[in-house]
């Protein structure tokens, strides 16, 4: 199993496109054969912070992933011009050999 976090923050003004954006992306991200889980939210009292929770079966899914037309469309190209990527880290599970 492999986590991806990710954090955007939207431009001023375009809170609206970037939600629009991560609930295309999310939609088909979840219908790739290798996604455990893709959840988007929206910060509570910051309306311009996203956060993508994203789970795969493995290294190979996540490439799979990033190499989808809508991963590329959706996050390569459409969110960078009205958000900026804050944070991204990877993790694996404690049970899943992250013990070591």
């Amino acid at each position: 199993m492999v986590v991806l976090a990710v954090t955007w923050m939207a431009k001023v003004g375009r809170e609206t496109e970037v939600a629009s954006i991560l609930v295309k992306l999310t939609e088909e991200s979840r219908k790739e054969p290798g996604c455990v889980t893709f959840q988007a939210h929206r910060h509570k009292t910051e309306p311009r912070r996203f956060f993508i929770y994203e789970e795969y079966k493995d290294d190979g899914a996540l490439e799979a992933h990033r190499a989808a037309a809508h991963f590329l469309q959706f996050a390569r190209k459409d969110l960078p011009k009205i958000a900026d990527r804050l944070e991204g880290h990877l993790y694996v599970p404690l049970d899943d050999a992250g013990a070591r």
